[in-house]
């Protein structure tokens, strides 16, 4: 049995203090992060200088310890690979050339030309195998297809995902040429990460919510069962982390549909209805809601205390509902781990 908790848990073991990491534990709250991003110059740069992307990843490890390092990079760097333009304004956000046409579909790359402007990434995750403490978990990661189409058709991000609505509707060819593109490309691409030196994967769905009905089940659903069961056929026993986020009623039941070992919940659930109806299932990571990072206290304490009590009788990954915020106070997630580790 490996000693690495996170492993233990996405096996279904139950232990008696939940391992922890968090999502964008890499990031701007961090004032060592802000000072390699400013060496490397802007976000790209840093996504793609494998030392300074190691570096940042490593960075909240030798701070806080975490039982996990996800890998620092971005979901959009795999529309870049496939041939969209891509370039972040700063205050922003993200922009891409817009891919809504039969024609502009065409020109994009296939699956197996990704990987020339994906290799710093790749070795990345090698610089990380090699550096990260024997006990910590590494965790590489991509972005469901439907959230990172979400942002290929639109060339940004948008709050309610309209223009991919809009396509699926008008012109439901196109779109699911672009669904299927990005789940074949995704496989591609997680398992580039596995031979690196990935030890679980993670699918981060962040616009799953914004789904309903049958689409939920034709576009978050089955590209999800359809990366997980290559990704399992390709290397049996690699787990896999599925992150729906917002799926609401969409999440009972994730863990069968798509094969994954591990369903994250967002916030917008609670503790307990998760542990009722997602943790009979498999393990749950979650679902702290960001929001403590930043204001503490005893609310923080009292909340970590929550999540811990009701998902403590099945296997559980302690994480935050969503990624952490920039505003985040660094003290903080301190106290979290300190409240996970010592009660």
């Amino acid at each position: 049995m490996t000693d690495k908790t996170i492993l233990r848990a996405l096996k279904g073991e139950v232990l008696p203090t939940p391992p922890v990491w968090m999502m964008r534990q890499a990031g701007r709250y961090l004032p060592e992060y802000r000072a390699t991003r400013a060496q490397a110059g802007d976000f790209l740069s840093l996504c793609y200088t494998p030392d300074l992307a190691a570096e940042v990843t490593l960075q909240p490890i030798r701070r806080y310890g975490f039982d996990a390092a996800i890998l620092f990079a971005d979901i959009l760097l795999l529309p870049q690979a496939l041939g969209a333009d891509l370039w972040f304004v700063t205050g922003e956000g993200p922009r891409l050339s817009t891919i809504t046409t039969p024609e502009e579909f065409a020109k994009l790359k296939g699956k197996d030309d990704i990987h020339e402007t994906l290799n710093p990434v790749y070795e990345t995750v090698s610089i990380l195998s090699r550096e990260l403490p024997k006990e910590t978990t590494l965790i590489g990661f991509a972005g469901a297809p439907w959230t990172v189409a979400t942002y290929m058709i639109a060339g940004r991000g948008t709050k309610d995902q309209g223009p991919a609505h809009a396509l699926k509707a008008e012109d439901r060819e196109t779109f699911s040429k672009i669904i299927d593109l990005l789940t074949v490309s995704t496989v591609e691409y997680l398992s580039k990460q596995v031979e690196a030196g990935a030890e679980v994967v993670k699918i981060f769905d962040s616009w799953a919510g914004s789904l309903k009905g049958q689409d939920f089940e034709d576009f978050a659903v089955e590209p999800a069962r359809k990366i997980i069961s290559e990704m399992k056929a390709r290397f049996p026993g690699l787990p896999v982390i599925a992150f729906p986020r917002e799926a609401g009623e969409g999440y009972i039941g994730f863990h069968q549909k798509t094969g994954a070992d591990c369903v994250a919940l967002d916030n917008s659930v609670t503790p307990e209805w998760g542990a009722a109806n997602v943790q009979v299932s498999g393990c749950v990571q979650g679902n702290l809601a960001p929001g403590h990072m930043v204001t503490g206290g005893q609310a923080l304490i009292d909340a970590t205390r929550h999540v811990v009590e009701a998902f403590k009788n099945g296997p559980h990954i302690f994480n935050l509902g969503h990624g952490i915020t920039p505003d985040a106070d660094p003290e903080n997630v301190a106290l979290m781990i300190e409240t996970i580790r010592n009660g």
